[in-house]
């Protein structure tokens, strides 16, 4: 068993856009390459959970969020740096259409995806780390019992609870060293 970086996607690797649904729309945040490849050089999965309701609501298919996972890994190559696995809730449990409309345990603040990518890679959650923007990210980490930092890069972090960072590069920062440790 091995710790991991878990890592929500909009507003933490590349800018929210509110429905992101075109693979045209990905803008990398500042930073959030380089520190997804100290994660590479140093051994630790990086694993992107993300919510992803538009599929639900029709506005994009599951097929689209893999064209977009795709174009983010060419976009993460010149920086030697890659997502070792996606996991993401396609589910909303009151809008859109058909199987997609239902209460789910893959939907964050559920615990669902951290729980799947730990069977999936031998990962230990209580070694591990999710980095998110949301408060469903640090309550889906709690659930799955593994250590929230909550990113906000456009608002004061220092009244939230827990450990906040203002972007990727400085929540890996502090993470790196305790993952390396815990890997041991």
């Amino acid at each position: 068993m091995k710790p991991a970086c878990f890592l929500d996607r909009d507003g933490v690797i590349v800018d929210d856009v509110n429905y992101l649904s075109d693979p045209s729309q990905l803008k990398l945040i500042d930073g959030a390459a380089a520190a997804i490849a100290k994660l590479n050089q140093a051994g630790v999965p990086a694993i992107v959970i993300t919510n992803q309701s538009g599929v639900a609501r029709g506005m994009f298919t599951e097929e689209r969020v893999d064209q977009i996972h795709r174009a983010l890994g060419h976009m993460l190559l010149p920086f030697d740096a890659r997502i070792d696995a996606y996991y993401v809730c396609p589910h909303h449990p009151t809008e859109g259409t058909g199987d997609y409309v239902r209460t789910c345990d893959c939907r964050k603040p559920e615990p669902g995806m951290l729980l799947q990518a730990a069977k999936e890679h031998g990962i230990e959650l209580e070694t591990s780390f999710f980095i998110g923007d949301m408060q469903s990210d640090m309550e889906a980490a709690s659930r799955a019992g593994c250590t929230g930092i909550l990113v906000r890069s456009e608002i004061d972090v220092s009244d939230a609870a827990g450990i906040t960072a203002r972007d990727l590069a400085a929540a890996i920062e502090h993470c790196l060293p305790l993952l390396l440790l815990k890997a041991r």
